[in-house]
């Protein structure tokens, strides 16, 4: 089986097959097309969920997702706008604006239909257990769905902070701040700017510790080297007890469906 060939839109029916059958776990990159300061890419949320899953898939088994870049979030409504997210925290509580580059938001009650749709896919192609990370707001809503996909779709499903969980040292625990910095340094050091952060000025769309103090590719990697360890006991111990998956290629009645 070849580890590095983890993403499901680039394996063959036959190396989907060989994968799920050794390993029938999906990872779900929860991202966003989300302001992330002057410093970070735009679809850092994916960035940084999607390269720890490659990772975790590569080492220990699975298939990575593409990136979901719809999401829900906090909102506000003003002036006959809608401002959410980092629009709405970044500012004076009566001063919200629209960050360049947003284009992310979805109400909680259509988020929550795609991810049953996803899952429902997921299950008919033969998964057993689901991985879904990134976004905050996404991830505690996939989170809270839990039982839903167990009981509707009989998926297992977790996130990143349940199954790695270690105090102040997680995946994306704040916003554009030392940790996200750090992971997306540690992954994409090509799409980090450090020097667009004045180092006097407030940064805007910062959430957390100040990434100017002490982010870095280092760190990055060291969360992610931490986490993945802990992770990967955990879901191999999970898959460990599940039936073996059989699936197999074995169609009939094919027709052709060529022409001259």
């Amino acid at each position: 089986m070849n580890a590095k060939k983890v993403l499901y839109e680039e394996l063959r029916p036959e190396e989907f097959i060989e994968r799920i059958n050794h390993f029938p776990v999906a990872y779900l990159p929860l991202g966003t097309l989300e302001w992330h300061g002057m410093h970070l890419p735009l679809g850092a949320d994916g960035i940084q969920s999607m390269g720890v899953f490659k990772r975790l898939a590569g080492e220990i088994g699975g298939i990575v997702l593409p990136m979901l870049f719809l999401g829900p979030d906090c909102s506000v409504h003003k002036d006959n706008d809608v401002f959410y997210g980092m629009d709405y925290y970044s500012f004076d509580e009566a001063s919200p604006q629209q960050l360049e580059g947003s284009a992310y938001y979805i109400d909680d009650e259509l988020f929550r239909g795609i991810l049953d749709t996803i899952m429902h896919n997921l299950a008919r192609a033969g998964f057993k257990v689901v991985i879904g990370h990134g976004h905050g707001p996404s991830t505690t809503a996939f989170e809270k769905r839990k039982q839903i996909f167990e009981q509707n779709y009989g998926l297992i499903a977790f996130n990143l902070w349940e199954l790695g969980f270690i105090e102040d040292e997680g995946i994306q625990t704040d916003h554009a701040a030392e940790n996200e910095t750090s992971l997306v340094m540690a992954l994409r050091p090509e799409l980090t700017d450090m020097d667009r952060l004045s180092s006097h000025d407030t940064p805007i769309g910062v959430w957390g510790k100040d990434p100017r103090e002490t982010a870095s590719a280092s760190l990055g990697e060291a969360l992610i080297q931490k986490n993945i360890e802990q992770v990967s006991k955990k879901i191999q111990a999970i898959v460990s007890e599940l039936p073996k998956s059989e699936r197999s290629i074995q169609y009939h009645a094919v027709k052709s469906l060529l022409r001259e």
